[in-house]
């Protein structure tokens, strides 16, 4: 792609997002977030393949089904309270309505089905900025949102949380696993939401340093399923001894970064009454666990057949920017250690 074309698109992402954060009346956050589709559409099909091509119109139709109920929902709002403030959201029906629209932008179950097939049919660069940077928009309209509707907040957590947990087990693609990852993580996020969110932003940055060195990892390899995976001892033997704590740290275990939203997340739900919630969260962890450990099974614990063209990938040096791993690594790794100021903050 021309430079000047990534340049602009790129500016028109980050314009998108910064109009949606800055705006307080619905019309100029809904074109925020039309702008933000309309810019990484380009980088989607930019391969011209026909899965990036198929992936680009679900994502792209979903995406406008989304906005048009948040248009819709919006509009309803204005007619029957004479309000057009973000703020101002009174009425329960757009209220659930909005609420409902930001969970399809976002890829939360049960209206989950457009984010695996669509990360699936993408780079592994794009489906970074699609499990990142996309999710901000629509989190900044839901913070503001949330005091509105407890229950249907709970649901969607606890079920995106399961769900997220459930859909990656069978999955032998890293994209599809990382899509619902993504859903799982998203699901704790929104559980918590309404009882303190700075521990939802607090755990959406930790996702975002995680997913970030997980996709930069698989970027490195060049995997796209967990077979690939196997190889990449010889391509890059100290990566592929941390690349399972990267991903226990994406499962939640402690002593890695991972498992510090986790345990504030089921700390709040219990304080706040909900020990039942907490427990179901727990479990679900559990099961996103399991296909995180068959991912770092099949990275350590597994050799490839001892070949010629499997033995000399770690002679030639890597012409990949390797920097920005490094530090993610590190962050995705060691970072529990932090939580007791991190707490003092959230509270102070």
């Amino acid at each position: 792609m021309n430079p000047y074309i990534l340049a602009t698109l790129l500016f028109g992402l980050g314009l998108g997002t910064t109009i949606t954060f800055a705006s307080s009346h619905w019309l100029l956050a809904w074109m925020g977030l039309e702008m933000n589709t309309l810019a990484i559409i380009p980088l989607m099909a930019q391969h011209h393949h026909p899965r990036a091509v198929e992936a680009t119109t679900k994502y792209f139709l979903t995406q406008a089904a989304a906005a048009a109920t948040l248009l819709f929902a919006s509009v309803t709002n204005a007619w029957l309270t004479g309000q057009w403030e973000i703020q101002q959201i009174t009425h329960p029906l757009p209220s659930t309505m909005i609420t409902l629209a930001l969970a399809l932008k976002i890829g939360l179950a049960p209206f989950h089905a457009w984010l695996p097939e669509v990360l699936q049919g993408l780079n592994l660069t794009t489906g970074l900025i699609l499990s990142t940077w996309q999710k901000l928009a629509p989190f900044a309209l839901i913070l503001q949102l949330q005091p509105s509707n407890s229950t249907l907040l709970i649901i969607l957590g606890l079920t995106s949380a399961l769900i997220g947990g459930w859909g990656g087990l069978n999955q032998t693609q890293l994209r599809k696993i990382l899509a619902y990852s993504s859903i799982a993580h998203l699901g704790w996020m929104i559980l918590i939401l309404q009882f303190s969110p700075s521990i939802t932003l607090l755990t959406l940055l930790t996702y975002f340093i995680m997913t970030l060195s997980a996709f930069l990892v698989f970027k490195l390899n060049k995997s796209t399923n967990i077979n690939t995976l196997a190889t990449s001892w010889t391509k890059a033997p100290a990566l592929t001894a941390l690349t399972p704590l990267i991903l226990l740290s994406l499962g939640g275990l402690p002593p890695l970064t991972g498992f510090m939203p986790k345990w504030l997340i089921l700390q709040e739900l219990t304080k706040q009454g909900l020990a039942p919630t907490a427990t179901l969260a727990a479990l679900s962890a559990l099961l996103s666990l399991y296909f995180y450990l068959r991912l770092s099974y099949a990275m350590t614990l597994t050799i490839a057949p001892n070949n010629l063209t499997g033995t000399t990938p770690w002679r030639l040096p890597s012409t990949q920017l390797t920097y920005p791993l490094a530090i993610s690594t590190v962050m995705t790794i060691c970072l529990l250690p932090l939580t007791p100021a991190i707490s003092t903050l959230l509270i102070s």
